[in-house]
């Protein structure tokens, strides 16, 4: 009896090896978006606010106010039409779901390399400085360990520190951020327009690139080249909250929304991908809860390391909402997306980080 039982269990693990064998992951992560406009909507303390960029923002107001329940589906029509249904959403502290960033500076650049690398480095990276990954990520290791073409594992950044984000070594993995040129390769004539278009449709902020390009190009990757592990990084949400901005904030974060669901659809319409991918949503830190301190993050702003994190795909278990449960820390993200690909989380030098059952699904 033991001997059919060891058999089984055997068949179970090789069954879902070689399922991992074909399958993908597009990570996407969207800057300092609060856990509060996603999962409250539009908030009562700032909506009414001239001094929080809503002077003259009737439409916008009018746009995507309501309940709590009405606004949050304004927003994020693709969240919580969608994913809400079919996969798996933490991080509502109304429900008692926590997501947490595990690193002590709660800013940008120390946030992501936590996402990707499964572990703070908070003696290491200490501004949002340009700079090589303080460790290989889950891009590079999951580009050696399953013996992939560099253009098989990718990341594509809104802004420019994701040249450095993405890897410790930037010729490990293809990567695009900021206003950056599309690098070697015979693109196609949709790329290479994307590619020139990110010049001539300039931001306000030199460092980072509009998210509909960085998407665009992501997207139009996707259907070239087919990557087996895709990072799309995407950043307005965080500068127009920097700006005071609550108007196009939440502008920002129903194009993220917009932009999901058509990177979805993309995906599900894709033999190469369909049935057999799983997108994963994070972001990279919280902001302050009050009026005073919504535009602002880091050590010293309470709710900063309050974060959330979204699934869908074959495996994820149709949670929705999520209420209570263990808590869920951003140094679990970089294990989860191993753990997918059929690879061992321990190759993931330090980390801390456990994947998360529910969207692995194993």
């Amino acid at each position: 009896m033991k001997s059919i039982v060891r058999l089984y269990f055997l068949l179970l693990a090789l069954t879902a090896a070689l399922l991992a064998q074909d399958h993908n992951v597009v990570l996407v992560s969207i800057d300092g978006l609060r856990w509060q406009d996603l999962f409250r909507g539009a908030d009562p303390q700032l909506i009414d606010r001239d001094d929080a960029g809503m002077k003259g923002a009737a439409a916008v107001r009018e746009r995507f106010s309501g309940s709590p329940a009405e606004s949050r589906e304004k927003i994020f029509p693709f969240l919580w039409g969608t994913v809400a249904k079919q996969g798996v959403i933490f991080g509502n502290r109304d429900k008692g779901s926590l997501a947490r960033v595990n690193n002590k500076r709660r800013f940008s650049y120390p946030g992501y390399a936590e996402l990707l690398t499964g572990r703070p480095h908070d003696d290491i990276i200490t501004s949002n400085d340009l700079r090589p990954s303080p460790a290989p990520t889950v891009l590079e290791i999951a580009r050696r360990e399953l013996k992939l073409d560099r253009t098989q594992v990718a990341g594509f950044g809104s802004w420019e520190v994701f040249q450095g984000i993405c890897a410790r070594d930037s010729s490990s993995v293809f990567i695009n951020a900021g206003y950056q040129p599309l690098a070697g390769g015979h693109w196609s004539a949709r790329l290479s327009e994307l590619s020139d278009m990110q010049f001539q449709m300039l931001t306000p902020w030199r460092s980072a690139r509009h998210d509909y390009l960085t998407l665009e190009l992501a997207m139009e990757y996707l259907r070239e080249a087919a990557p087996r592990l895709l990072y799309i990084a995407l950043d307005e949400t965080d500068d127009w909250a920097h700006g005071k901005r609550y108007d196009r904030t939440l502008e920002a974060a129903h194009n993220f929304d917009a932009g999901l669901a058509r990177l979805w659809d993309l995906v599900q319409r894709d033999s190469r991908y369909r049935n057999k991918t799983t997108l994963i949503v994070a972001t990279d830190h919280g902001r302050g809860r009050t009026p005073a301190d919504w535009t602002s993050h880091g050590e010293k702003i309470e709710g900063a390391d309050e974060v959330w994190f979204a699934a869908i795909g074959p495996n994820v278990e149709r949670l929705g909402e999520v209420s209570g449960g263990p808590v869920v820390n951003q140094s679990d993200i970089a294990p989860t997306v191993l753990k997918i690909l059929g690879l061992d989380p321990g190759l993931l030098e330090g980390a801390i980080g456990r994947p998360i059952s529910a969207i692995t699904g194993r």
